[in-house]
């Protein structure tokens, strides 16, 4: 027999959703733009006063969901984009579809003692395996309120990458917005399912995660997904820094004063929603190469199957893009801060062209195939090895690479060093340090011996002076 409470909370909350989503229905009936953007922002008020501010708030049902997901793919107004997009964020804060269960925010707490909880009824605005998922293109409807598919996910990353390589963005216009925060939001909800299931290390949890889903979709391009990916996280930094030359001249000029206020709070957004784009994009970049990681652990000790499939894994496709067009070497470099697989970037990028000894004897003073930071700094201490290097692919990459791969070490030894409580080799640790801080320098001193005629970048002077000062002091 059905709990009368249950039963009970069920119709209130039915009720409350019917009032709720009358609003909305009210607010597209009305002509008038002003009064159309007040019912929809008091829509979104009345979902955050009965979700989230009440003390006992329930999750809102589907159809709240996907009308608040349709305000934001369709919404005409910043204030009405921006607070659907701020509103779904903060749901999945509230009621998580995901989550380990037993844990908390302690350093005690163990992974091992927790459950993970999938909440399988919860709405999600990505599905793997429904038919009547949509496309970005069908906006302005409230089809667009209903969950994307993969094929919808590749096409609103390919809408992205077009937008970023077009000679001329309008700032103006309030579809790249609507795109980029789309985008951030399904970050977000890939993050929110991942992480945990990630942190279980088991492949029959991680398997199931919406991101393996979506990447093995039959319905999308896997290379052509990540590659343009990669032209997103690429070209955004140099579309966000003409944007942010446009901007200042605007502000300058004293001419059409009213066209400047009306898009000055669009502008502002605009460049702030850029920046948090490349963080979106890296994050999502670093989530697949994590997933890789476990999928190949996982091949490894036999957990795989043939469901799972082949996938090129993501770093491959990197070092590809990075070595076919090496312009997109420093673009790549500057926005991808991560510092575990930035290093891994750029130790397996060098290693693609230093040359390895095709027989090596106890007297070979070649370097030995020590997939490391450090080792890769090694085989520069060999003059000629150094100069294919160089010949390969020219001193300013070189340079691009070595300095941040050493920021990026120095990243993770910090890292390292702030959560070790254990005591340990403390003169061991410093010492490994300041040796890598010598080798780094003497790497830079062979190229120089290398190719006189070679200028040292300001980036590479920056690296070499960090290196310079942490021997002074450590040592």
């Amino acid at each position: 027999m059905e709990n009368p409470t249950s039963s009970r909370e069920r119709r209130n909350r039915a009720g409350i959703d019917d009032n709720i989503l009358a609003m909305l229905d009210a607010s597209e009936a009305k002509d008038a733009h002003q009064d159309a953007l007040d019912d929809g922002i008091a829509f979104l008020d009345a979902v955050r006063a009965s979700s989230i501010v009440l003390e006992h708030g329930k999750s809102p049902t589907s159809k709240i969901f996907g009308a608040v997901f349709h305000m934001l793919r369709a919404g005409k107004s910043l204030e009405l984009i921006m607070a659907s997009y701020k509103l779904l964020v903060d749901l999945d804060k509230h009621f998580p579809r995901v989550y380990l269960s037993g844990t908390d925010d302690s350093p005690s707490s163990s992974n091992s003692t927790s459950k993970l909880v999938v909440v399988k009824e919860a709405w999600s605005p990505i599905v793997v395996c429904l038919d009547n998922a949509t496309a970005v293109g069908e906006a302005g409807d409230r089809k667009s309120g209903a969950p994307l598919d993969p094929s919808s996910f590749q096409l609103l990353i390919e809408e992205l990458a077009k937008i970023f390589t077009e000679t001329e963005f309008q700032a103006t216009s309030m579809k790249p917005l609507r795109n980029m925060l789309l985008f951030q939001y399904l970050v977000i909800v890939l993050e929110g399912d991942f992480l945990p299931r990630n942190a279980t290390m088991y492949w029959s949890t991680q398997r199931e995660s919406l991101l393996n889903m979506l990447l093995g979709s039959r319905k999308i391009n896997y290379k052509s997904l990540m590659k343009d990916c990669m032209a997103v996280i690429c070209q955004l930094p140099l579309l966000l820094q003409n944007e942010l030359s446009t901007y200042q001249e605007l502000r300058k000029n004293s001419e059409s004063l009213l066209s400047k206020n009306c898009h000055t709070a669009l502008s502002l957004a605009i460049l702030e929603v850029m920046k948090n784009t490349c963080v979106s994009m890296e994050k999502l970049l670093v989530m697949i190469m994590d997933l890789d990681m476990s999928r190949k652990k996982a091949d490894i000790d036999g957990h795989t199957s043939r469901a799972d499939g082949p996938r090129t894994p993501l770093m491959d496709i990197i070092l590809d893009e990075l070595a076919y067009s090496k312009d997109t070497v420093p673009l790549f470099l500057k926005i991808f801060s991560e510092p575990k697989w930035k290093l891994e970037i750029v130790v397996q990028y060098l290693w693609k062209y230093i040359t390895k000894p095709s027989v090596r004897t106890r007297k070979s003073d070649g370097c030995t195939e020590d997939a490391t930071f450090d080792g890769a700094l090694k085989c520069f201490s060999n003059k000629t090895g150094t100069k294919s290097i160089l010949k390969k692919i020219g001193a300013d990459v070189v340079q691009l690479l070595l300095a941040h791969g050493f920021q990026a070490q120095l990243s993770i030894l910090s890292e390292g060093h702030v959560d070790d409580n254990i005591a340990g080799d403390k003169e061991g640790e410093v010492s490994a340090l300041v040796a890598l801080c010598q080798t780094f320098i003497s790497t830079f001193d062979s190229l120089r011996s290398t190719d006189e005629e070679m200028e040292i970048s300001s980036l590479g002077k920056e690296a070499l002076f960090t290196a310079a000062t942490i021997i002074s002091m450590k040592s």
